[in-house]
């Protein structure tokens, strides 16, 4: 399979994960790889999550997602113009946010995120070979932060 690539600029409101999760879809499917429905609804939470996070913690006026599909491995990166990196822990059981991370970690095989020159981007891997068959666990820290 050729590697397929997605990049878009999002404006940073609250609309910008709905647009990236809308048109990332519509992408990915016109790719016509073969990937199962696990993989794409997946790949959906993820990007509304990682998309999310950027606009509510970043506060940048733009938001830029890149998808990439190879053999083995779809990759979704978010990057904006903050430095500071996100930390994962369990939100109060009580609030209305803060499960971003700890969804992402749950769905995605790998994940993380990186300082750049002009900021950070957060990445997460789904393995196109073990998505049948997925045991949802984490390695986020159990306390409350």
């Amino acid at each position: 399979m050729p590697e397929h690539q997605l990049t878009l600029s999002l404006p940073a409101t609250p609309a910008a994960a709905r647009l990236a999760r809308h048109r990332a879809v519509e992408v990915i499917a016109g790719w016509n790889a073969g990937l199962h429905a696990e993989v794409v609804q997946t790949a959906e939470l993820v990007i509304s999550e990682l998309v999310s996070d950027a606009v509510q913690y970043a506060g940048a006026e733009r938001v830029l997602l890149a998808v990439s599909l190879d053999d083995v491995v779809l990759r979704i990166e978010v990057r904006d113009s903050s430095p500071v990196l996100p930390t994962p822990a369990l939100p109060c059981p009580d609030s209305e946010s803060g499960r971003g991370l700890f969804l992402v970690a749950a769905l995605a095989d790998r994940y993380d995120a990186e300082p750049t020159e002009a900021g950070k981007r957060c990445w997460a891997e789904i393995d196109l070979s073990s998505t049948s068959h997925r045991d949802v666990g984490c390695s986020l820290p159990l306390q409350r932060g």
